[in-house]
């Protein structure tokens, strides 16, 4: 069974490389942000409109480790996976080199709900993710 429950197809652009001519390693947390942006609206919300609703998932804490670099042009996929633990939403992100499939990063993404300004177990969050939660190791 394919744990992954969301998966995003991108492209390195030249500007994201520094001077070694791989991919800075601050831009990788653009994709994996960018992907759990993606997989929300794919599950029917935005980002923005939650915000205005006075409701923000923030990251709490995020862990990178960094396998393979990308170049300039690479295609990628950014792919995820859900679990609850406690009030947090975790999710494990992977990032693979199109081209060969090749693991370029693996991150752990803690994320919690911040509702008007408080810190708190989210109801919208909790029936939006029911069906991707993973509670198996």
């Amino acid at each position: 069974m394919n744990k992954y429950i969301y998966e995003l197809t991108l492209k390195v652009r030249d500007y994201e490389c520094d001077l070694q001519g791989i991919v800075n390693n601050a831009n990788y947390q653009h994709y994996l942000e960018h992907t759990r942006h993606e997989f929300l609206l794919s599950a029917g919300v935005s980002f923005a409109d939650l915000h205005t609703q006075g409701i923000d998932p923030v990251v709490a804490r995020i862990t990178i480790s960094f396998k393979t670099p990308l170049k300039s042009g690479d295609q990628f996929v950014s792919k995820l996976y859900l679990k609850k633990e406690g009030i947090k939403y975790v999710f494990y992100q992977d990032i693979f080199r199109k081209e060969d499939n090749k693991i370029v990063v693996k991150a752990v993404v803690d994320t919690v709900c911040v509702v008007n300004g408080r810190l708190t177990q989210s109801e919208v969050f909790d029936k939006l993710f029911a069906p991707y939660l993973r509670n198996d190791d």
